[in-house]
C-alpha cells in the first residue's frame, strides 16, 4: 500500500541539521505514526513520502519554507520584567506560554536585563534546513475514528 492522503503511516526517522548533527530520532523507540495529508508532519517531508510504501527508505532535505518556516522577527519581543509576576529568577532558555491575539503561544527567553526580558515565539527549528533519514515501517487505511479525530491512534500515535 502506498502513502497517500487518509492513510496512517508509521516511520522511523532521524532528524539532522545542515551540519549533520542529530537533533531528534525515533531510534530505540516506537515508530512515529501520523495521518498523511493533514499537516501532522512538516510539509516538505510529507510531500516526499507520498507514494512510498513499507520498507522504503528516503533521505530528504527540507528547506525552512517547507519545514518550520522562516524566522519571523515579529515573534521576537521585548517584555517588561513585571509581566513575569511570581517568577523570581528568569534565565535564558526558560520556556513560557504567552497570551497573544492568536491564543497561547510558547516562547523561549533569549535575553534578560534588569528591566526587560526578550522572548522568541518562533519554532526552535525555524529558519533551518532539515535533513531527514526515514524508513517507512507501515502504511494502512485510517479508521473512521482516526479520520474524525485527525490523527493516528495506537502504537506511535495518540492514546485516548
Amino acid at each position: 500500500m502506498q502513502i497517500a492522503d487518509k492513510k496512517i503511516v508509521l516511520i522511523h526517522y532521524t532528524l539532522k541539521n545542515i551540519d549533520d548533527e542529530v537533533m531528534d530520532s525515533s531510534e530505540g523507540a516506537e515508530p512515529l505514526a501520523y495521518l498523511h495529508g493533514t499537516g501532522s508532519i512538516v510539509p516538505g517531508l510529507e510531500k516526499e513520502l507520498a507514494g512510498k510504501q513499507a520498507g522504503d527508505k528516503v533521505n530528504v532535505e527540507v528547506s525552512p519554507e517547507e519545514g518550520y518556516g522562516e524566522l519571523n522577527p515579529e515573534l521576537i519581543q521585548e517584555v517588561e520584567r513585571a509581566a513575569f509576576e511570581g517568577v523570581d529568577n528568569i534565565e535564558v532558555g526558560m520556556r513560557f506560554m504567552a497570551q497573544t491575539a492568536w491564543g497561547q503561544q510558547p516562547v523561549v527567553v533569549t535575553a534578560v536585563t534588569d528591566e526587560s526580558v526578550i522572548v522568541d515565539g518562533n519554532h526552535p527549528l525555524a529558519d533551518q534546513t532539515l535533513k531527514f533519514d526515514v524508513e517507512v515501517v507501515e502504511v494502512r487505511d485510517a479508521t473512521e475514528e482516526e479520520l474524525t479525530h485527525g490523527h493516528a491512534h495506537g502504537e506511535g500515535g495518540h492514546q485516548h
